[in-house]
């Protein structure tokens, strides 16, 4: 969070109601579980391979790039499928 606060992004932690009993998806951890799960379909984010931060951060930019226009155009079938 003390990061968060330096760079200027509002980081707050997501409470588990104690009330609720078995598995509750929590809102904002569950996007956030969904988009590392999107990255790590990428062979070049499953491991640090770059060595610069700049280069990871334009591979992270097409991973969800290419899941922004799948879902906007409603294709699920990867480009190199064929058909």
């Amino acid at each position: 969070m003390d990061h968060g606060k330096q760079v200027g992004i509002d980081v707050g932690v997501v409470e588990r109601n104690p009330a609720e009993t078995g598995f509750v998806p929590q809102h904002k951890r569950w996007m956030v579980e969904q988009t590392n799960g999107i990255l790590m379909l990428r062979r070049r984010l499953v491991r640090d391979y770059e060595d610069r931060p700049a280069s990871a951060e334009s591979r992270v930019h097409w991973a969800i790039s290419e899941r922004m226009s799948k879902m906007l155009t409603g294709t699920s079938t990867p480009a190199w499928g064929g058909a």
